[in-house]
């Protein structure tokens, strides 16, 4: 079994649309809207983020009992920190990780370093629409017997990390010079 689409709200499918297909280049599967027996509508789309999997979208219109004011980034809402709720896009090599990420910059879109998260290498972005933390990342190494086990896997990460890691610069993972031997944060 896979992963066929993942779905969100949204107060504004038009900016969702050209944020998703026109800045990441997400062609749209499916664009419907769905006229409420209640009263109101639900524009409703569908993007192809690669691999058979999809991301969609809702914006509710003048539906009775749907709130009109809701958190569409989702952590801000739970009282979380940025990147709790978060999801990634796999790229099948360091390669095309960079290369994606030149892409993206070209686009315009605000990125943050790239991040070693081992065994994962990754940049982060903030979806500017609905405030979604984004993530593209690609596996280095396959994960070992002690990346399973918390009481070998454990370092020291920071608030500032998770707040900062769409962000352009520098990210300090510890939020102070401190060393430490790997480099594991927000994904």
């Amino acid at each position: 079994m896979t992963l066929d689409h993942l779905s969100f709200g949204t107060h504004d499918i038009n900016a969702t649309r050209s944020f998703y297909e026109g800045k990441l280049g997400f062609p749209v599967l499916i664009h419907e809207r769905m006229l409420m027996r209640e009263g109101g509508a639900v524009n409703h789309i569908f993007f192809d983020c690669g691999g058979g999997c999809a991301l969609a979208f809702m914006e509710w219109q003048a539906v009775p009992g749907v709130s009109s004011d809701y958190d569409s980034g989702i952590n801000c809402g739970l009282g979380v920190p940025s990147g709790t709720f978060h999801f990634a896009f796999r790229c099948p090599s360091l390669a095309a990780l960079e290369a994606r990420r030149q892409e993206l910059i070209a686009a315009g879109v605000v990125l943050g370093e790239l991040l070693d998260l081992d065994p994962y290498r990754s940049f982060f972005f903030d979806d500017p629409v609905n405030g979604l933390r984004l993530e593209y990342t690609t596996r280095l190494r396959d994960p070992s017997a002690a990346d399973r086990d918390p009481e070998q896997r454990r370092f020291p990460a920071s608030l500032a990390l998770f707040e900062n890691a769409s962000r352009p610069g520098p990210v300090d993972p510890v939020g102070a010079s401190e060393q430490r031997g790997d480099q594991h944060g927000p994904g």
